[in-house]
């Protein structure tokens, strides 16, 4: 008997709500998220904002956006603008974010939301206060085929989770001075950097952690360069995080159940295929859509709209209190290490 997977609960792409989206910071992860907005669906970056007037202008040109700011706190005023995208180096986040939050604009926040899980909550509660959507921009868990093992996970179909294994490993080059992983104050490190899809997994595989711990190493300049956490969940189940800036992994993230064992054949942090093996017999599930890579950070951004239209103030699949223990998980692991954690709240 042939198994049968579940549909895919992702909100359409096009003929949904639209909002008119506000970035700040128009780097790299901007670029690949308008760019994708624009091409693959009907939301629309309406302005952008930066210190710079020139790279503010810059960006808008390449991707037909109206109107740019050179400082943030135009673009938060800005009337034209429903959301605001966070997308600044990581230690900004909060003040960015906070920023938006002040001027009435749901925020959604690039991962990992905060650098630490106190910010996180600071985060949290001036939203909820605010009665404004703030999402942690976890991508990968609006994907299609998240959704689809989201849903085997709930259904129970691989039986009782006793094991997750996940890896998230991209290399960086330490000789590089222009590098900002390799950068305490810049938030640099692979847990930073990689971990937060790493944790955020294994979270999202076996449950909270109760117990962890982590091995790892350290450069002279004070980033963790590789760990390795395990890590033990309520009724048991473990997990094995690996992350690294110093090597390349493959993301082929595992859930072993009592009933089934489910097998990423993708890199998991992106549009991805998977299996699902039953003793000799395996089951796949192909991704159907042909989005690829930072394609598919679209996704979050329809889900981010329809939540607005719904009225909600959170996520229902990666609320404020999921990415606060992300960013808790982050920080034992940190600790661990003796990585100095920085202050980055804003006054």
């Amino acid at each position: 008997m042939t198994f049968v997977f579940p549909e895919p609960a992702v909100e359409p792409l096009r003929g949904g709500p639209v909002l008119r989206w506000g970035v700040i910071g128009p780097g790299e992860i901007a670029n690949d998220f308008t760019g994708t907005l624009h091409a693959n669906s009907d939301q629309r970056v309406v302005a952008v904002g930066s210190r710079s007037a020139e790279r503010a202008a810059a960006f808008a040109a390449r991707h037909g956006v109206p109107s740019a700011h050179d400082s943030y706190e135009a673009l938060v005023a800005d009337p034209a603008v429903d959301v605001v995208y966070v997308a600044s180096p990581h230690p900004q986040h909060l003040e960015h974010a906070l920023l938006a939050i002040a001027a009435g604009k749901h925020v959604l926040v690039e991962k990992p939301m905060t650098t630490s899980g106190a910010d996180t909550r600071r985060l949290a509660a001036a939203a909820r206060e605010a009665g404004v959507l703030a999402m942690e921009a976890m991508w990968t868990r609006y994907l299609p085929g998240t959704t689809v093992v989201a849903r085997l996970l709930a259904d129970g179909t691989l039986g009782d989770v006793r094991l997750a294994t996940v890896d998230v490993g991209w290399p960086h080059d330490p000789a590089d001075p222009g590098d900002r992983m390799f950068d305490p104050a810049a938030g640099g490190g692979a847990l930073l950097d990689a971990g937060v899809y790493s944790h955020w997994f294994a979270r999202f595989a076996t449950g909270a952690p109760v117990t962890s711990r982590t091995t790892g190493a350290v450069s002279d300049g004070g980033v963790d360069l590789q760990s390795v956490t395990v890590s033990r969940a309520t009724g048991g189940a473990q997990a094995v995080v690996t992350t690294s800036i110093t090597a390349w992994t493959p993301g082929l993230a595992m859930i072993a159940g009592s009933a089934a064992t489910l097998r990423y054949t993708d890199h998991f942090v992106f549009p991805a295929s998977f299996a699902v093996h039953r003793g000799a017999d395996a089951d796949r599930w192909s991704e159907p859509t042909g989005l690829r890579g930072r394609q598919g950070l679209v996704w979050q951004a329809a889900a981010l709209a329809r939540y607005v239209a719904d009225g909600r103030t959170d996520s229902p699949v990666h609320s404020l209190n999921d990415a606060i223990g992300v960013a808790e998980a982050l920080d034992a692991a940190r600790a661990a290490l003796d990585v100095p954690q920085q202050d980055t709240s804003a006054p």
